[in-house]
C-alpha cells in the first residue's frame, strides 16, 4: 500500500524472539525509540544478560532450539503472556521463517520484518533464482528441481561439473552446505547436507550449484518501506569464511570499484521494488576475478554483520527496521546516504581452530572486554556457554578513515580483549587480520583454506610461552610462599614442574634465585625478575626488556594471555598418568564434544573400515562426523540418536577385525 493508503502499526512493547548478544542489540535501539523490550529464554538460559536487562522475560522451553527459540506457539504465547504488540524476529532462523510471520500476524502482532510472502519468495533458494533470473539477474549454473532422487542428483552434478556446492533450499548460515569435489563422495555429502538442513530448517531438499573457484563472497545491504522506496547501503565483503560460514566482513570491499558498487547496487534495489520488499535484507553475490557476479540468495532479515555498515553510513539498521515495521517511510533517500571510512568485524566463536574449529562450550571464568571499539557480546565472567546454540559468542567491529586504519584497531582490540575459560578463536582472527594477503585485501573465499597452515602456526616465540607458564605456575601455586620481591638468604632448590600448553607436555625445573630472579629451564633456561604480581597480572623483566601478562589461576589450570594471545595451561606435575591415544586407534569412538546424536551410521555387527563414518553429532548448529580409527566389526553402539552427550564420551567399540 502506498501513500494515502499506508497503514500506520503503531506499537510500544518489542518481544525479541532470540538471544544473547542479538537481543541486547535489539534491545538497545528499541529503547532509544522509547519502547519496552521483553525477553524470551531457554531453561539454560535463565540467568542470561538478555534476561536480566529486559523489562520483562518469559520462559519458552528447554535447552534446545527447536524446544525453545525455534519453538513458535511459545514465543506467540510469551507476546501474549506480557503484552508486547510487535515481535522482533531477531537476526536467527525465525527471521526467515514465512510460517512465524504468518502466525504473528494472525496474532495481531507487529512482526518487525518482511511480509510472510516475500520471505516465502526469497527465502527459498530455487524460488528465488527463477525471480532474479526472470529479472535479468545473472545466476550461478545448477540445480533447484523438484526431483531430489540421488540418481538424478549424481547425474546433474555431473552435468554442472565438479566442483559443485550442495546447498539447503531452505538454509543459512552455511547449516546443509558442503563442497563436493568429485562424484565418489558425492552420495555422502548429500546425505550429510539433507541432514544437516532437516536437523536446521526442518526441510531436507537441497540445490546444486557449480562451485565458482576463490570468488569473492559480496552482500548489499537493502531497505524497502510501505511507501515504495527502496535503497541499498552499499556492499559488504565477506569472504573470509570457515565451514562456508562467514568469520570476517568488511565494508566496503577491496574489490568493488564505486562503478560496480552502483551497477550491484541497482540490480539489488529493482528486486526490492519488484517484490514489493518492506524492511531489510541483503542480496548475496558471487564476485568472480575477472569482475563478474553472481546471485546467490536473499536473506530476508538483518544480518549478522550489519555493524559495519552502520559504522561507515552512520544510521541505526534496528532503529529503520522498527520505523519501517510502524509504516513510517524510510528517513533517507538514495542520493543522501554517504560512505565515509572503512569498517572491519570479525566473529569470535568458542571454537578451536587447531581442531578443525571443533565448537567448545563450558564456563567464561574471564570475560573483559577492550574499551574505545565496538564489541556486540552478552557475556560476563562467570557465564556458562551452553552446547545447544552457535559458537559465536561476540563481534568485534573497527572503524577507521582507511582501511589500515581500521584492520590495525581491530587487532589492538583483539589483544586487549581477555576470554579465560573456553578457547576460542581470539588468535585465529589475529592471525587472519595480519596475514600479508588479507592485509593487501586480497582474501577470497579460499583464503583459510589455502593460508590454513600459515594461520595455524605455532608461535614463533613458543618456548618463551612455556617459560612464562612455568614462572606463573609457580608463583600462584598456594603451597608456595607469597611472593616478595628483594634478595632471600634462603637455600635455592628447583621445583619440578609438568604441563601441557596445546597439547604438547614439557617438563620444566623452575628455581627462585638467592638475588630474587627466577629461573626456568626447559630445553634452554630463561631468567625473569618480577617487578609487581598482582592476582590478575604480572609485570617482569625478561632479557632486558619489561613487559606484562594477564593471568588466572584456577585450580590446576592456568590461562594466560601474553601480548594478546591467550594460552591454556595444564599444571600436570602432581596429575596421574593419562590414558592412552583417544584417537579412536583402541577401536573406540570418542566424542570430540558436547553434543546430541543427530545419526547412527552403523549397527553392532557391520563391518567397518578405518576412516568409515560411524555417528554424527551435532554441537552448536554443526553437523560434525565421528570416524573408525581402525578396521574391524562394531562391537557397540553406546548412544542413541537425540541423546546428548559429553566430550571423551565413549560413543561406540570397535573390535579389530
Amino acid at each position: 500500500m502506498r501513500n494515502g493508503s499506508v497503514q500506520h502499526r503503531p506499537f510500544f512493547k518489542v518481544l525479541v524472539a532470540n538471544r544473547g548478544e542479538i537481543a541486547l542489540r535489539v534491545m538497545r535501539s528499541a529503547r532509544r525509540l522509547g519502547l519496552s523490550v521483553v525477553a524470551v529464554y531457554s531453561d539454560v538460559d535463565c540467568n542470561a544478560l538478555h534476561v536480566k536487562q529486559a523489562d520483562q522475560a518469559v520462559r519458552i522451553g528447554e535447552a534446545l532450539p527447536a524446544q525453545s527459540y525455534l519453538n513458535i506457539p511459545a514465543i506467540i504465547a510469551a507476546a501474549k503472556a506480557s503484552g508486547a504488540d510487535a515481535v522482533h524476529p531477531g537476526y536467527g532462523f525465525l527471521a526467515e521463517n514465512e510460517e512465524f510471520a504468518q502466525a504473528c500476524k494472525e496474532a495481531g502482532l507487529v512482526f518487525i520484518g518482511p511480509s510472510p510472502q516475500a520471505i516465502e519468495a526469497m527465502g527459498n533458494k530455487a524460488g528465488a533464482k527463477e525471480i532474479m533470473k526472470k529479472a535479468g539477474v545473472p545466476i550461478v549454473p545448477g540445480y533447484q528441481g523438484a526431483d531430489q532422487g540421488d540418481e538424478v542428483m549424481l547425474a546433474e552434478a555431473r552435468r554442472i561439473g565438479f566442483p559443485v556446492m550442495i546447498k539447503a533450499v531452505a538454509g543459512g548460515g552455511g547449516r546443509g552446505m558442503r563442497l563436493v569435489t568429485d562424484a565418489a563422495s558425492f552420495p555422502d555429502a548429500l546425505r550429510s547436507a539433507r541432514s544437516e538442513a532437516k536437523a536446521a530448517f526442518g526441510d531436507p531438499t537441497v540445490i546444486l550449484e557449480r562451485a565458482i573457484q576463490s570468488p569473492r563472497h559480496i552482500e548489499i545491504q537493502v531497505f524497502g518501506d510501505s511507501h515504495g522506496n527502496a535503497i541499498h547501503l552499499g556492499e559488504r565483503d565477506c569472504s573470509v569464511q570457515r565451514r562456508h560460514q562467514k568469520l570476517i566482513e568488511e565494508a566496503p570491499s577491496p574489490a568493488v570499484t564505486p562503478e560496480l558498487r552502483a551497477q550491484m547496487g541497482e540490480v539489488a534495489v529493482s528486486a526490492v521494488k519488484a517484490l514489493r520488499y518492506q524492511g531489510a535484507g541483503t542480496l548475496e553475490f558471487l564476485l568472480d576475478q575477472s569482475g563478474e557476479f553472481y546471485f546467490m540468495e536473499m536473506n530476508t532479515r538483518l544480518q549478522v554483520e550489519h555493524p559495519v555498515t552502520e559504522a561507515i553510513t552512520g544510521l541505526d539498521l534496528v532503529e529503520l527496521q522498527l520505523r519501517v515495521a510502524r509504516g513510517e517511510p524510510l528517513p533517507v533517500k538514495q542520493q543522501d546516504i554517504r560512505f565515509e571510512g572503512h569498517a572491519i568485524e570479525v566473529r569470535l566463536c568458542s571454537e578451536d581452530a587447531a581442531r578443525d574449529f571443533m565448537p567448545q562450550s563450558g564456563r567464561m571464568a574471564r570475560w573483559e572486554v577492550p574499551e574505545g571499539i565496538r564489541v556486540e557480546h552478552a557475556l560476563q565472567s562467570g557465564s556458562e556457554i551452553p552446547p545447544f546454540y552457535d559458537s559465536m559468542i561476540a563481534k568485534v567491529i573497527s572503524h577507521g578513515t582507511t582501511r589500515e586504519e581500521a584492520r590495525g584497531r581491530l587487532i589492538v582490540g583483539l589483544e586487549q580483549l581477555t576470554a579465560f575459560g573456553v578457547t576460542t578463536n581470539q588468535a585465529f582472527l589475529m592471525s587472519c587480520l595480519r596475514h600479508p594477503g588479507f592485509a593487501k585485501g586480497e582474501a577470497t573465499t579460499a583464503f583459510i583454506g589455502a593460508h590454513r597452515d600459515e594461520l595455524l602456526a605455532p608461535r614463533a616465540n613458543a618456548a618463551f610461552d612455556v617459560a612464562l607458564a612455568g614462572l606463573l605456575l609457580y608463583v600462584t601455586n598456594p603451597r608456595a610462599p607469597s611472593w616478595q620481591g628483594g634478595r632471600s638468604l634462603a637455600a635455592t632448590f628447583p621445583l619440578p614442574t609438568k604441563i601441557e600448553i596445546a597439547g604438547q607436555a614439557h617438563e620444566l625445573e623452575v628455581t627462585r634465585e638467592r638475588d630474587g630472579s627466577y629461573s626456568v629451564v626447559d630445553c634452554r633456561q630463561d631468567r625473569f625478575e618480577i617487578d609487581q604480581l598482582d592476582p590478575d597480572a604480572i609485570r617482569f623483566r625478561h632479557d632486558g626488556v619489561m613487559d606484562s601478562a594477564k593471568f588466572l589461576r584456577d585450580g590446576d589450570r592456568l590461562y594466560v594471555q601474553h601480548r594478546g594471545i591467550p594460552l591454556a595451561v595444564t599444571d600436570l606435575t602432581l596429575a596421574a598418568p593419562k590414558a592412552a591415544a583417544t584417537n579412536g586407534g583402541d577401536g573406540k569412538v570418542r566424542a570430540a564434544m558436547n553434543g546430541r546424536v543427530v545419526a547412527v551410521l552403523v549397527k553392532p555387527g557391520d563391518r567397518v573400515t578405518a576412516g568409515q563414518p560411524v555417528l554424527t553429532l551435532e554441537a552448536m548448529k554443526m553437523e560434525h562426523v565421528h570416524k573408525a580409527g581402525i578396521d574391524g566389526v562394531v562391537g557397540a553402539i553406546d548412544v542413541a540418536e537425540g541423546e546428548q552427550v559429553t566430550t571423551g564420551r565413549i560413543v561406540a567399540e570397535i573390535g579389530a577385525a
